[in-house]
């Protein structure tokens, strides 16, 4: 075994196990997104909980498919880690916004 098996392979457990809570807890999960905690609870109401619960759980789960391939491809050779964490960070960048209103904005109630 290599260094890639195990940096990759550490990080599907953390991610499997937070889409698995966020697939259990359904809306309820949605006050442990980081940014959506922080607005007042009225306007709160204003979101899609279940949208942001099942789209934080997507993310979650398609991460620790990343790092899972990489860590299997890790097996052959070591540098195969390196494109799984560009393609973790490029996808973890893609969602990242400064603003919490701006960054839930897909998610209101019409």
């Amino acid at each position: 075994m290599n260094i890639g098996v195990y940096a990759c392979g550490i990080l599907v457990i953390p991610f499997v196990l937070i889409g698995l809570l966020f697939a259990l807890l359904k809306e309820k999960a949605a006050v442990l997104v980081s940014g959506f905690n922080s607005l007042p609870k009225k306007e709160q109401t204003l979101y899609d909980r279940a949208r942001i619960s099942q789209d934080v759980r997507n993310q979650c789960f398609a991460w620790s498919a990343v790092m899972l391939t990489g860590a299997l491809l890790s097996c052959f050779t070591a540098y195969m880690a390196i494109p799984a964490f560009i393609i973790w960070l490029s996808l973890l960048f893609k969602d990242i916004r400064l603003d919490a209103r701006k960054a839930f904005e897909k998610y209101l109630l019409k």
